[in-house]
């Protein structure tokens, strides 16, 4: 989701339907104070602002958003008239990541968009590659399952089953869940095949297999106590 933050409906509408038309999600709101309640709902991945707003300017606006620690490192990108030299350097030191001036190019504004969404991507944290519960082991990188040590080898479905119960270790995983994940939106197959490989993928796991608990109705959870 991307916010814009424009006064102007005219280059709001413009920078909507330009990021609409290449994938992104948007809202759109005429004032800082708008913008600052949806925050407060759900914080967007990026956030365009104007600097000259009704009431609250965009600058004191990005302050608020930096003085935040869950949004702190929000990737934000001023879109202003304000061309001179030291209103770009105020922007950039009151916490905005990049700035345009108007009037603007649109592809200009999209690969500007792309590149702050591109970097922040590129500073999450990595994700874990190796899950342990109990004897067993997964290793993402190999797709190599192991318990005491010893290789056990899995069809394509049981691994992935059992990737998507250890990467969700002690959350019970709904049956649709799985379904969805496993098989696909497509799989019209009774949920009789997921239980076969449930049952299929404990005995696999020998000792290690009664990790992995049926919650009646439900789904299934793996945690690190057996049976």
């Amino acid at each position: 989701m991307i916010y814009i933050i424009e006064d102007d409906e005219n280059i709001r509408n413009l920078v909507q339907v330009a990021l609409n038309g290449s994938g992104y999600e948007t809202a759109a709101f005429e004032t800082a104070e708008e913008a600052l309640g949806a925050f407060k709902v759900k914080a967007p991945q990026l956030a365009i602002f104007d600097l000259m707003l009704p009431g609250m300017d965009g600058l004191e606006a990005i302050r608020k958003i930096r003085a935040n620690d869950a949004w702190k490192k929000l990737p934000v990108l001023v879109l202003t008239a304000k061309d001179k030299e030291y209103d770009k350097v105020a922007g950039l030191d009151g916490g905005a990541d990049d700035y345009m001036t108007k009037p603007f190019s649109v592809l200009e504004l999209l690969a500007r968009v792309r590149s702050l969404l591109r970097r922040t991507k590129e500073e999450e944290p990595e994700q874990p590659k190796l899950f342990d519960c109990g004897a067993l082991h997964l290793d993402l990188e190999t797709r190599e399952v192991k318990v005491n040590g010893s290789e056990v080898l899995l069809t394509y479905k049981e691994y992935e089953l059992l990737k998507l119960l250890m990467t969700n270790a002690g959350i019970v995983t709904t049956r649709e869940l799985i379904l969805d994940r496993v098989w696909g939106i497509d799989f019209e197959g009774e949920s009789r095949t997921l239980d076969m490989h449930i049952k299929t993928l404990r005995q696999k796991l020998k000792e290690e297999g009664s990790l992995i608990k049926t919650v009646r109705n439900v789904g299934y959870i793996m945690n690190g106590e057996k049976a």
